[in-house]
């Protein structure tokens, strides 16, 4: 299962969206404290549209809970990765276990070198112009996840839609 885990995230309409696309390819949600908000915001329900229900969602006093609660010995294969614009290797350069996390900082910062420094391995970064700091944090979210998603070839997504009123020629 893909798990989007936000680090100290800070605006809510942001989280609202992961969450909605959360919900979009059956991922998990996982949002560290401290947050600029709470998850009870109306503007976190509002970006996340009636979809809000159905989100698996949890929330961590700290990363070391998060660590603990995630990989003292509850899933061995379990990897995380880190997306950041500091990371040396993209995206697409990344073949994805089955069970992968993958966590994005807060926007104002992104994930802190203290945690970054230990992850080399596993740090990824998505392509962009020099001049440009980083993207809005839930097209981040998006991006990486469908490309997990296409790896794992959509399993459990629907792959073809249908029109409502008429029919395709």
């Amino acid at each position: 299962m893909l798990n989007i885990v936000l680090h100290e995230p800070e605006i809510p309409q942001n989280a609202g969206n992961i969450g909605r696309t959360c919900v979009a390819i059956g991922a998990r949600l996982h949002l560290i404290k401290p947050m600029g908000f709470s998850i009870e915001d109306k503007w976190v329900k509002r970006a996340g549209l009636d979809y809000w229900d159905k989100l698996e969602v949890t929330t961590y006093e700290s990363y070391p809970d998060f660590l603990c609660k995630n990989f003292h010995g509850n899933q061995p294969d379990a990897r995380i990765y880190m997306a950041s614009t500091k990371a040396k290797r993209t995206y697409c350069d990344v073949e994805y276990e089955r069970d992968t996390y993958i966590m994005f900082g807060k926007e104002s910062a992104g994930i802190p070198e203290e945690i970054l420094i230990d992850h080399e391995d596993t740090a990824i970064r998505i392509p962009m112009a020099p001049d440009i700091r980083s993207l809005n944090l839930s097209n981040a979210v998006a991006i990486v996840s469908y490309e997990v998603m296409r790896q794992w070839g959509f399993d459990s997504l629907e792959r073809e839609g249908h029109l409502h009123r008429l029919s395709w020629r």
